[in-house]
């Protein structure tokens, strides 16, 4: 007897964009989204809901010094980059390490973000750096309640 399972390898979205009138900005995100499925894991981060308006990104940048890391947002991408200013030509004749286990490298992480978010706020400490974002629409997007008129 066989077994007939059928395994879904892959998303096909462009045969399903044809019943998708309407929602074109869906689907050129969720290929934009699956084109780019990059391996980078450097840093690693977190992404905390604090309330359903507010989030927090945060990354692990231990080791970036003041000045390192740049948090840019343009048209609804937030980037954030790390630039280590010393090389480690000049680490090396300050210290010998046995074993180098903080990772030093440069690093490029972009988030795309949802319409009317905000980046609020940016802060480092104790090897964290994170960006509060906050959802903000405009009163004039948000649901309106109509008030109904019986006529008697």
């Amino acid at each position: 007897m066989t077994n007939n399972t059928l395994t879904l390898r892959s998303f096909d979205i462009p045969s399903i964009h044809k019943f998708g009138i309407g929602f074109d900005s869906v689907f050129d995100e969720l290929l934009r989204a699956s084109n780019q499925q990059n391996t980078q894991n450097y840093p690693p981060y977190n992404v905390v809901k604090h309330s359903e308006d507010k989030f927090v990104i945060e990354l692990a940048v231990a080791g970036f010094r003041e000045g390192d890391i740049a948090v840019t947002v343009e048209k609804n991408q937030l980037t954030i980059t790390g630039e280590k200013i010393e090389s480690l030509d000049e680490l090396a004749k300050e210290v010998e390490y046995l074993h180098r286990g903080i990772s030093s490298r440069s690093f490029n992480r972009t988030f795309t973000l949802a319409d009317h978010v905000e980046v609020v706020d940016a802060s480092s400490k104790d090897g964290i750096l994170s960006i509060t974002l906050e959802r903000k629409v405009p009163e004039e997007l948000q649901p309106k309640k109509i008030a109904i008129a019986y006529n008697k």
